[in-house]
């Protein structure tokens, strides 16, 4: 298995530098490493592998969002407030809506399987629009007006509105009966209880590091440790089920507090996740890749398939459209963040293959095998479509569209 894990590696990092040399995202290298040894080409990758780098996947993804709360403090989150709040979740629950009614009338699913498949496809990917955000950051592209803080900052919360509204799909489906008031609280009320937890870890961080002086990289495990935690207690089921807190967000929430409580450690444990996020990319990119199986892709589901994204996609763009129009951001940078709000990749391979084992696992009953295909295609066609997509024009646009100071 260490042969295994190496070999993955060295040739991610091969893909990768050769992707740059093409002038494209280094990223795409990688998502092209796990796609070739994944199911759709030599499905090289052992299960026990599998296992280990989707755990990765998760500890890499913890990563790049404590990198993000350790670059917004309250200045910039003053200015991007009321819009990161509408990018949250006006784009994801229009296009949510316009692919439930697109796959009702062009692929006949029904309203409960159209909306299962809506906020499956509607759900931004934290993790390629972060890095990218970050990228663009470092190098001081929309500085002025925080222009990629308010992007990371509206997709680290998109998903909480697209995960809980599958969810009430999937308990519709299951039999289970509709309490809306209960989806109505529990949303921000989740998003609300995760920023309070994040920041009371915060806080609680910085008194210990102020304590008790150890090296930098003892925090930065220590740091990780509890992330990681906190993360997997905002995942397990029966929390899910009473308020479905938002674990990405809370994450943030910790750098932040340390950022504005403990500013001269902020910069020093940012500059030490820099380096651990050299190896996280590899795996989460990786991951991602091995998770696209091109063989779940008909040529029946594949036309009307890649309309219902590019019809999906503009629905959301609008909704980007809609959620800035009282800000002060100017049509390119609009048009900046539009574009940025394209990529899907990590919440599609994630639930994507949810509705097929319900129905495998005799939960579902109501819905045919064929739909279950159909679905979990569609959602691995949004992944092989919109994050090359979303990355080379975020690659390609940010410093075309956005200034720098």
């Amino acid at each position: 298995m260490l042969l295994e894990f190496a070999l993955i590696i060295l040739v991610s990092l091969l893909f990768y530098y050769l992707f740059i040399q093409i002038k494209m995202p280094g990223l795409l290298g990688l998502v092209t490493t796990g796609l070739i040894i994944g199911p759709s080409f030599l499905d090289w990758v052992s299960d026990p592998v599998l296992a280990l780098l989707k755990e990765f996947k998760t500890v890499a993804l913890i990563v790049i969002l404590i990198r993000a709360g350790l670059g917004i403090n309250r200045a910039t989150l003053n200015t991007i407030g009321g819009p990161a709040i509408r990018l949250s979740c006006i784009p994801g629950i229009i296009e949510g809506s316009v692919i439930l009614l697109l796959s009702h009338f062009l692929l006949h699913l029904t309203w409960i399987e159209g909306g299962m498949l809506g906020f499956i496809v509607a759900a931004v990917s934290p993790a390629v629009v972060v890095p990218s955000m970050l990228e663009l950051k470092d190098a001081g592209w929309g500085k002025h007006k925080e222009v990629p803080t308010l992007v990371l900052a509206g997709a680290s919360v998109d998903d909480v509105f697209a995960i809980t509204i599958f969810g009430v799909f999937v308990g519709l489906a299951t039999g289970e009966s509709l309490n809306v008031t209960h989806v109505l609280v529990s949303v921000p009320l989740g998003i609300f209880v995760g920023a309070a937890i994040g920041a009371g870890i915060g806080f609680g961080l910085v008194w210990f590091f102020k304590r008790y002086h150890i090296r930098d990289t003892k925090k930065v495990i220590i740091f990780t440790m509890i992330a990681v935690l906190f993360y997997e207690f905002t995942e397990v089921d029966a929390v899910k089920n009473l308020i479905p807190i938002a674990g990405l967000l809370g994450i943030m929430a910790i750098g932040f507090i340390i950022l504005e409580k403990y500013d001269t450690l902020a910069h020093r444990l940012a500059a030490k996740f820099g380096k651990v996020w050299v190896l996280a990319e590899i795996l989460l990119f990786v991951y991602i890749g091995t998770q696209v199986d091109l063989n779940q892709i008909s040529v029946e589901v594949l036309g009307i398939g890649l309309l219902i994204l590019f019809l999906g996609l503009l629905a959301r763009s609008v909704g980007v459209w809609l959620s800035l129009l009282k800000s002060h951001l100017n049509r390119k940078e609009k048009l900046f963040c539009i574009i940025a709000y394209w990529p899907k990749a990590t919440v599609q391979a994630a639930i994507g293959a949810v509705p097929l084992s319900l129905f495998y696992d005799g939960k579902m009953t109501s819905m045919t095998e064929v739909t279950g295909q159909t679905i979990l295609a569609i959602a691995v066609l949004s992944i092989i479509v919109t994050a090359p997509l979303g990355a080379i024009g975020i690659q390609w646009s940010g410093p075309k569209l956005l200034s720098k100071p």
